[in-house]
């Protein structure tokens, strides 16, 4: 189970904001991800790095799979796997009967 979020969803969105805005005032990137960290009180500046790819491979500016794609792959994933686990039960409960009252019951 994934743990709860340690930052609020403002906070996140107002870290994205502040690094579009202060980007040009510092000589890359990195620079700027760690000044806004340090603004908003942020442990690293690794949190607001991967809240801006985040963003940016939401809105299609940096290829990559966005949240909604990602959440409906893991929905995806788990109905095959029900569905190979009902396909298997059917599957024996068919061998079970195919082999009749008299005959003992083989698995294939």
């Amino acid at each position: 189970m994934a743990r709860p979020p340690s930052y609020l969803p403002e906070l996140r969105r107002r870290a994205v904001r502040m690094v579009a805005e202060v980007l040009g005032d510092y000589p890359d990137e990195s620079a700027a991800l760690r000044a806004v960290a340090e603004k908003l009180g942020i442990g690293s500046a690794e949190t607001p790095r991967n809240r801006v790819r985040r963003d940016q491979v939401g809105s299609g500016q940096r290829p990559g799979t966005t949240t909604e794609e990602s959440a409906q792959i893991k929905a995806m994933r788990k109905e095959t796997a029900e569905l190979k686990r009902a396909n298997e039960i059917l599957k024996a409960a068919a061998s079970f009967f195919a082999a009749g009252p008299d005959r003992p019951h083989l698995r294939p």
